[in-house]
């Protein structure tokens, strides 16, 4: 029988994440700062909403570009906290998650043999999505020296006559790196004069600290050539809805809702109907689940560098990324016998690039209380090893 399977996906590994989630879920008493996702739930007026929906019926397909209530909110959200007007009929699409927004975007614009350079650390789908379109992918490794930051520098070095597309995964997970308007202002003025399109990944958008959310596609010149992906999973705790959007010029969006039409026609209708109020009714949601997460950030922070581990501030997402090579240990060592003899589970930094190496993921979407107890083994494990 001749092999039934496609190379393409073959070759590609895995998510690094999982591994360790796997063996968490069957080992007693074991704590995982691992996931990134919100501990919360999702606030009870959207769920409300949601419920209400199926109550009156609301069960149907909806538009292949999705509710227009729900993208007439998007924009006015786009608006008010970002700067950015687009037109809800052509310049917005609900899609299933964030995930498929990003998926979409570099199947719409990328040809076999263009260049799609990635910053990593990086969340784990782009290097995977760009090979499935016979893309390749160009790594620009950031620096801690950097905070993570993606530099006017590195991605003129990283640039070819193939260059298609650069993804910009800021607020970074990983890392929990942003980047700032003059960061983006600098990056802008290379895409321009490179003539590179951008999708920009900005589902941590609401939570950031100390510094304001800025969308490269509020920079001048930068909007028609940008994709924003965006959703609800992170900001408005609603992982399980699956539902995100990407906002970009109609030109980019048309091709981008071929496929979405094809392989899945519209997001679930009681999701759309819950964002709806989410958006209307939300902000101060957001407001009070980045007011806890900050005081769990500045916790984690403290701790980790309290036990001897250097780790820079992160302003963005719910991760902190704390350097572990003074233990001597790689990356997949550390959390395999942190998870072994301490029974903690976080993630290596491997799982988001090689770039990766010497860095632990942890997370901080979770309960004061475990977060203490979960560090309290953590300070054990590293003092052990560090003897």
């Amino acid at each position: 029988m001749r092999n039934p399977l496609n190379p393409s996906v073959v070759e590609i590994k895995p998510s690094g994440i999982r591994k360790f989630f796997d063996i968490v879920s069957e080992m007693k008493d074991a704590i995982s700062l691992g996931v990134g996702e919100p501990d919360f739930a999702t606030p009870w007026h959207v769920r409300e909403e949601g419920i209400y929906s199926l109550e009156k019926g609301r069960t149907h397909y909806t538009s292949n570009a999705g509710l227009m209530e729900l993208r007439e909110e998007i924009c006015k959200f786009m608006s008010r906290h970002y700067g950015l007007t687009y037109e809800p009929r052509k310049e917005v699409i609900i899609t299933v998650g964030g995930s498929e927004a990003i998926d979409l975007a570099i199947r719409a614009m990328v040809c076999p043999g263009e260049e799609v350079i990635i910053p990593q650390p990086s969340y784990v789908s782009y290097e995977p999505c760009v090979i499935l379109t016979q893309g390749v992918p160009v790594i620009i490794p950031l620096r801690e020296e950097n905070e993570f930051r993606l530099t006017k520098e590195e991605l003129l070095a990283a640039v070819t006559d193939k260059t298609k597309l650069l993804i910009l995964p800021f607020p970074n997970n990983p890392t929990g790196a942003i980047m700032t308007k003059e960061d983006l202002e600098a990056i802008a003025e290379v895409c321009i004069e490179k003539d590179i399109f951008v999708v920009s990944d900005e589902i941590y958008s609401e939570l950031t600290y100390d510094y304001k959310h800025v969308s490269i596609a509020s920079i001048p010149g930068m909007q028609e050539r940008t994709i924003v992906i965006n959703g609800f999973s992170k900001g408005h705790a609603m992982t399980g809805w699956r539902l995100g959007y990407a906002c970009g010029p109609a030109m980019i969006l048309e091709q981008m809702l071929k496929i979405h039409q094809f392989a899945i026609m519209c997001a679930p209708t009681t999701s759309q109907c819950a964002a709806v109020e989410a958006l209307r009714n939300g902000d101060s949601d957001v407001e009070m689940m980045r007011e806890s997460y900050d005081q769990r950030r500045r916790l984690v922070l403290h701790e980790l560098r309290d036990m001897g581990l250097t780790c820079f501030e992160p302003y963005g997402a719910f991760y902190v990324f704390p350097c572990i090579r003074s233990l001597g240990m790689t990356s997949e060592e550390f959390a395999t016998l942190l998870l072994q003899e301490e029974k903690v589970a976080i993630v290596p930094g491997t799982a988001f690039g090689d770039s990766g190496e010497g860095f632990m993921r942890i997370s901080y979407a979770y309960s004061i209380e475990n977060l203490k107890k979960a560090l309290s083994r953590v300070r054990s494990f590293v003092e052990r090893h560090r003897q």
